[in-house]
């Protein structure tokens, strides 16, 4: 009831109930009146509101506007979005912003998604991932020109070894001494594998990767979470992992240490929002980027992409004597093109020669 014109005296509804008593047919009547009388009274501003609000959030995201966001990511960076998104959802912009997660091995995740998992947010561990997604029309193909070159963190790839070292793990030349048994993820589901063969590739070349693989690899789980796993349950010398990992190890109270060798590789974890996603996607990548989310990663571990924050934890991150990039090995087009490819990829053919499955 919005005014006076709306009201409906009380003593009249009671007279006209009275009067239908004694008249059997008036009653359908009257109580079909009175219930379209009810329901246009409960409507109203309740009805416009949700309306603004559904709206809003469609296009702007901010403002407390509601909506549901489908966060779709490899893996490793769980336990962080644990922490991030309730944080995210007590600032003015989050409070009604409510979270599907799903977590996994990165190129399982965005095939996933290409075959239609729903999602708003993605993040891989690998830019062929994202690349999918642009080539499904998924995501947009400047996803790249965002802010920080459409990354969220970044990483360095390290050994991660038992606590005191016990095999005085420090160079990647160490991995292939007699007797190192090594554990790295499948490259053909878990981008994390890709960087650190890409890391073992930087040092020495394809014949420095086969007799890595060959002779000391002895496992390959399946994304780089379940190869934390599986070196934690007491398998192999040394897992090869993103420095972070070592950090999510350690705050769970197990007793392992990180080595970063001399000369590594730079890791660039991606982000970006599908082309069909609500505002409120593009507000919480802004907020990820943002000085509270990003010393959140710093804290577990991870390389802030925000200036300022890196420098703030820039004790954390020590710099190896020689880092390179992914662009210093030619781009991932070439790499994956030319060792990766399950037909015709050089670190392709090492694994199918070990006995590894390269299908995807």
């Amino acid at each position: 009831m919005k005014g006076g014109s709306d009201r409906i005296p009380t003593n009249s509804i009671k007279n006209d109930i009275f009067a239908a008593m004694r008249r059997p047919n008036a009653i359908l009547p009257l109580l079909l009146t009175l219930l379209t009388v009810g329901l246009a009274a409960c409507g109203g501003a309740s009805d416009e509101s949700s309306s603004d609000s559904t709206a809003t959030a469609g296009s702007g995201g901010g403002g407390g506007a509601s909506a549901t966001l489908s966060l779709v990511a490899y893996s490793t960076p769980e336990v962080v979005y644990d922490e991030i998104i309730p944080d995210f959802q007590k600032t003015s912009e989050g409070r009604n912003v409510k979270f599907k997660t799903s977590f996994g091995a990165s190129g399982e995740q965005s095939r996933a998604v290409e075959g239609g998992l729903p999602a708003d947010v993605v993040s891989f561990s690998i830019e062929p991932d994202m690349e999918r997604l642009v080539k499904a029309d998924l995501v947009d193909a400047g996803w790249k020109n965002a802010q920080h070159d459409g990354l969220v963190t970044t990483s360095v790839v390290s050994f991660i070894v038992r606590k005191g070292n016990p095999k005085n793990i420090k160079t990647w030349d160490d991995l292939l001494r007699k007797g190192i048994k090594v554990i790295t993820p499948n490259p053909f589901t878990s981008g994390a594998a890709k960087w650190n063969l890409l890391g073992a590739y930087q040092h020495g070349g394809l014949e420095f990767v086969d007799k890595l693989i060959k002779d000391h690899v002895e496992v390959q789980p399946k994304s780089g979470r379940e190869a934390l796993q599986a070196f934690t349950a007491g398998e192999g010398d040394v897992l090869l992992s993103y420095e972070y990992e070592a950090t999510t190890a350690q705050k769970k109270g197990e007793d392992v240490e990180y080595v970063i060798p001399p000369d590594t590789l730079k890791i660039d974890i991606t982000i970006a929002r599908t082309k069909e996603a609500p505002g409120a996607a593009q507000t919480f990548l802004s907020y990820l980027q943002g000085d509270a989310a990003q010393q959140r990663f710093a804290d577990w571990g991870y390389r802030p992409v925000n200036e300022a924050i890196l420098e703030k934890n820039k004790d954390k991150f020590p710099e190896p004597q020689e880092l390179k990039t992914i662009d210093d090995l030619g781009g991932w087009s070439k790499v994956n093109d030319e060792l990766f490819d399950p037909e015709k990829g050089s670190i392709a053919k090492i694994e199918e020669e070990a006995g590894v499955s390269t299908a995807k």
